[in-house]
């Protein structure tokens, strides 16, 4: 689900690239993203085991994904000044021990503080082995051959995570799942002590200690706010204050990178429209795609009750072809303007969440997935391999490693804000439709008690885990219906930013993005 975000090595580093560094970035790339992945097929699972309650599900997402998005390019400045080898033998370290804890959890609290370690670890792998491939290599085409051969690894772990999930979860238990990954990532951690070589570029790098924390509070904050806001109330203290505290963040951020030697976010790039514009595409965008697996997973899981291995179905039509379409992806990108390409993957995600969107809730069959999900998965695979490019090809080329970081760093906020997003506008409607025909049924006042009082403490989807034959259980059939509609809602909104940044890419960028680079991208 992600892709190149660190600048490559400055050309002093002239080391040459070794077999054992190869091995081990692939090696470490692949699990992270197979750390990332896995969750959404398991869903349905820690429903059923750990009973989270409202928004809980939606945290142990975004538990993950959180530091990713907010540390990535930190963790790439603190291996060009320290030591990459350091931060992949860590990093993999760090993953092993936050899915070691994700395993052994009794409750989703702790469940969330597993998934925090790995999001940390995982920060550190992404950047860190995408620079030590790049400090080995010093052409262009010997460049590009080691991060195509990165970014299949990446891929592979996103086509492995939902066969992994589907198979420990369907007959085994969720928490192998974790075990399994673990065991990764200590071996991960091995092989990158006893194969990797060290390198760094310190030179021209500093950090950016007041943009890190600005942008890390004020992300918090927000997403806090998202999530917490269906359940504590748009208008709680906590709620409002979290928006507030993340517009505050927002602008300390534009403050710090105006004054720092070393920005996180170079702003004098969004004064080229074309790169504005792929990075208004790259985040609203991905925020749509997450959003959609999101609520597939919740769909499928906690709703329909499928299986993990049914649902991993799914997640290979969302996220494997990306893999398997790398060759066509590829062939697009040297014959057609990048932005034409990243047009036709979001129209194809638009129409594939419009689609879905029209699926009764009561349909369970995967074959009424497949045209939808699968029009997704394919416009993913033609969009995640294109907006590098299109941002890239809008700016000098001395400025393109900037802006492949930049670019990627907005796409990641998006991958964080799509469950975040889906699954509090799914959830408020949800909430509202089920109080709604609650009342109105024909269910005897015993029932309609019940029901109302385990949704005022878990929303429709405690209500739809409770036993059929308890008081509450009885309006399942009534809370499916609310959640079928909420999450409806949540493909609709989606679509609706597939379409926008589809239109946005044709209409804004006319002329901009089409020349060719001698930039290094995935």
């Amino acid at each position: 689900m992600t892709t190149p975000t660190t600048k490559l090595p400055a050309p002093a580093d002239r080391r040459t690239l070794n077999v054992g560094t190869l091995v081990a970035a692939c090696l470490t790339v692949c699990i992270a993203q197979i750390g990332i992945a896995i969750p959404a097929t398991l869903n349905g699972l820690f429903q059923e085991d750990l009973h989270p309650v409202g928004s809980q599900l939606t945290w142990i997402s975004d538990t993950f994904l959180l530091p990713v998005a907010v540390l990535e390019l930190t963790f790439g400045v603190l291996g060009d000044l320290y030591g990459r080898k350091h931060l992949l033998v860590g990093g993999a370290g760090l993953m092993a021990v936050g899915e070691t804890v994700s395993a052994s959890a009794t409750g989703v609290h702790v469940l969330w503080t597993g998934q925090v370690l790995s999001g940390l670890g995982a920060a550190a792998l992404f950047p860190t082995s995408l620079a030590m491939l790049a400090a080995g290599t010093h052409t262009h085409a010997a460049r590009s051959k080691v991060i195509a051969l990165w970014a299949a690894f990446l891929s592979t772990g996103g086509f492995l995570a939902p066969l992994l999930g589907g198979l420990t979860g369907n007959y085994g238990s969720w928490r192998w799942s974790f075990v399994v990954v673990a065991v990764a990532a200590a071996v991960g951690a091995l092989v990158s002590q006893l194969l990797a070589e060290n390198s760094s570029a310190p030179e021209g790098r500093s950090l950016d200690v007041g943009g890190q924390i600005s942008i890390g509070l004020g992300l918090v904050a927000l997403l806090y706010a998202v999530i917490q806001g269906p359940s504590d109330g748009w208008g709680a203290p906590t709620v409002a204050g979290g928006f507030v505290l993340a517009a505050v963040c927002l602008v300390l951020f534009v403050y710090a990178e105006r004054r720092a030697r070393s920005p996180l976010l170079r702003l004098d790039l969004f004064a080229n429209r074309g790169f504005a514009v792929a990075s208004v595409v790259a985040l609203v965008g991905m925020t749509g795609f997450l959003g959609t697996c999101y609520a597939t997973s919740i769909r499928l899981g906690p709703v329909q009750h499928q299986s993990p291995l049914r649902t991993s179905v799914a997640f290979l039509l969302l996220n494997g072809l990306t893999l398997v379409l790398m060759p066509a992806t590829a062939w697009l990108l040297r014959r057609w303007p990048p932005r034409w390409v990243l047009f036709s993957g979001f129209l194809l995600m638009a129409g594939g969440d419009f689609l879905a969107a029209e699926l009764p809730i009561e349909r369970t069959s995967l074959v009424s997935l497949v045209l939808p999900l699968g029009m997704v998965g394919v416009g993913f695979a033609l969009a995640v391999s294109s907006i590098t490019a299109t941002a890239v090809n809008t700016v000098p080329v001395h400025l393109a490693g900037m802006a492949s970081a930049t670019t990627s760093l907005l796409r990641d906020l998006g991958f964080t804000l799509g469950p975040a997003v889906i699954g509090a506008v799914a959830l408020s409607r949800a909430a509202g439709s089920f109080s709604t025909d609650l009342a109105s049924s024909a269910l005897p006042d015993t029932v309609k008690a019940a029901a109302a009082q385990v949704a005022s403490e878990g929303g429709p989807l405690a209500v739809n885990a409770q036993p059929p034959t308890s008081p509450a259980g009885h309006a399942a059939s009534i809370a499916v219906q609310a959640l079928g509609h909420g999450y409806a809602v949540g493909y609709v909104i989606c679509g609706a930013a597939a379409l926008f940044s589809c239109l946005l890419t044709v209409a804004v960028m006319r002329g901009s993005g089409d020349r060719n680079s001698e930039t290094v991208t995935a």
